[in-house]
């Protein structure tokens, strides 16, 4: 269910130990269009009955009524029995949703493209599955799990869930080939593939868009169709996520770059696999921008760091390196106290603002550095009207330093290896066509 702009919610939070800190579900209930008008928190461990104490419950359900609230948002997880027990609580129809449900809900919302959307009707098929399980159970026993999202109990709904699931994974792997198809093509056009990853308002929009300033990508459109002109910026939970490609600005390279859907904290392991098929964009790249907010507390990067390493180590191939964005907020000591803090990490990072452009010409640099070395070679030709179509060829996908035209056409350049393997194998084509 989308939520409605003038639905009132009450956010509900609680924490092991320390204090509970509600400012992240604000924003994740302000951005699925919620209007906060209240919060209750809890210090305590969990509850298996509903997650919080009885008396809680019974504080969250005064505050409601209170409020005129009719949903109540949980920053935890809340298991199928915890949201039918707190729907017993809570004034009748008021919702209960938890954290993983509004992060579906604004997933929703953005998800614009087919592949975005199949994602999120997996990871909500993925949700409903244990609640229709409990749904079952209830039902034996005779009880009427209407409340609260848990619905009546239909029988043939579990055996449904698994047959979408199933046709989902089956369409999403027919999409992922085809988007593989497409990657290997650019590879062999000569452009390298940068993908970002990193939580959330980390920065990477503003980074996409600053490593393509000013460039006019019309030339490359009918070669790739998916390359977007615009990639928003806003300061927006969620903004990307689908993802975003566009051409760098390089000196010498055709480089790539795609902007991935962010990483959220404490995702479960369900949600993440849903959304496994935007990760290839980063798993199967030639080298991983990892980008950090260096304006958070040290213990929230290092956490974040260690969560996205976890996620990317499962398959990721390529290099990677740690980008230190948002340097504009933090002066130059704090900045070499949180480097140091995480070299373990991030060793050798590269420390930029994003927004106000600094340092953004030293990652360039370490972009060009970091992807596969290029290979140099001196091609001897034919001098044929075919030769000019290939030297033209050779042009668009290398870095040419000398062509010499004579009786014969000797081209020198540096490319990718399978840039250099294909030139070859077209100048073999010119010789052998002379020969004949």
């Amino acid at each position: 269910m989308t939520a409605n702009h003038t639905e009132r919610a009450v956010i509900a939070k609680r924490v092991d130990s320390g204090t509970a800190d509600t400012s992240e579900i604000r924003d994740l209930a302000r951005a699925a269009g919620y209007e906060v008008v209240g919060e209750v928190t809890q210090t305590r461990t969990e509850d298996p009955a509903m997650h919080v104490g009885e008396g809680k419950a019974e504080t969250i359900a005064t505050t409601a009524v209170r409020e005129d609230a009719t949903v109540v948002i949980f920053d935890n997880q809340l298991g199928p029995y915890q949201t039918y027990n707190l729907g017993n609580v809570l004034p009748e129809d008021t919702r209960v949703i938890d954290r993983f449900r509004l992060i579906l809900e604004i997933f929703g919302q953005r998800a614009q493209t087919r592949k975005a959307q199949l994602q999120v009707e997996l990871a909500e098929l993925r949700y409903e599955l244990p609640r229709a399980e409990a749904k079952a159970s209830l039902a034996k026993r005779e009880e009427r799990p209407g409340f609260m999202g848990l619905g009546e109990y239909d029988e043939s709904r579990e055996r449904d869930i698994k047959a979408r699931i199933s046709r989902i994974r089956d369409e999403l792997e027919d999409i992922e080939q085809t988007e593989q198809h497409r990657r290997e093509q650019r590879r062999e056009s000569g452009f390298d593939l940068v993908a970002m990853a990193g939580y959330t308002n980390a920065g990477k929009s503003t980074l996409l868009r600053r490593l393509a300033e000013d460039l006019d990508i019309d030339e490359n459109e009918e070669l790739h169709p998916d390359l977007d002109t615009t990639a928003e910026s806003e300061d927006r939970l969620f903004t990307t996520l689908g993802t975003t490609t566009r051409k760098a600005e390089m000196d010498r390279r055709d480089v790539l770059v795609t902007d991935t859907v962010g990483f959220i904290t404490d995702l479960p392991h369900w949600l993440v696999e849903s959304f496994k098929s935007t990760l290839d964009a980063v798993y199967r790249a030639d080298l991983v921008l990892l980008v950090v907010d260096v304006s958070e507390p040290i213990e929230e990067m290092r956490e974040k760091l260690v969560t996205c390493h976890d996620t990317l180590s499962e398959r990721n191939q390529a290099p990677i390196v740690t980008v230190l964005n948002k340097i504009d907020r933090v002066d130059d000591e704090e900045l070499e106290r949180k480097r140091e803090a995480l070299s373990a990490l991030a060793p050798n990072p590269v420390a930029i603002s994003a927004k106000e452009g600094a340092n953004v010409d030293a990652l360039r640099d370490r972009i060009d550095r970091e992807l596969p070395p290029f290979e140099r070679e001196r091609l001897v030709m034919p001098m044929t009207d075919d030769t000019m179509s290939v030297v033209s060829w050779i042009h668009n996908h290398a870095h040419v330093d000398e062509v010499d035209y004579g009786e014969q056409v000797i081209i020198e350049f540096e490319a990718r290896p399978k840039v250099v393997e294909q030139s070859r194998a077209k100048a073999g084509d010119l010789v052998a066509a002379e020969s004949a």
